[in-house]
């Protein structure tokens, strides 16, 4: 891939976390498919630990981190929350302060332009 500079849009991760099925998957690669992300990378688990209806939880969840343009987050949480199992599922997204520009250019290449 050439060496080029980025475009000028920004580029973001998203941190989703869920349960440890098959069902994360899926969704990592319906977004790709629908060209939200560029790419996701599911990650071992974590042991997460929040209140939930007054009481304690402990749950074995996975994350996954995806890769985007800035702009497609509004979309992409709307899009999260059709496809996660949770009422309430964590999705949130990190500035790229910096990046190997082909590869800022590669994630806007391979996801579409908000609408």
């Amino acid at each position: 891939m050439d060496q080029q500079a980025p475009d000028p849009e920004p580029i973001c991760e998203l941190v989703v976390t869920g349960p440890r099925t098959s069902l994360m998957q899926q969704m990592v690669e319906t977004l790709v498919a629908e060209r939200l992300v560029a790419c996701g990378q599911r990650s071992d688990w974590v042991q997460s630990t929040y209140r939930w209806d007054g009481e304690l939880e402990h749950q074995p969840e996975e994350r996954v981190r995806f890769h985007t343009r800035a702009s497609l987050v509004p979309t992409i949480v709307d899009r999260v929350g059709e496809l996660h199992p949770y009422e309430v599922p964590c999705v949130i997204a990190l500035p790229v302060m910096a990046a190997n520009p082909a590869y800022h250019q590669w994630v806007i290449t391979e996801t579409a332009r908000a609408r």
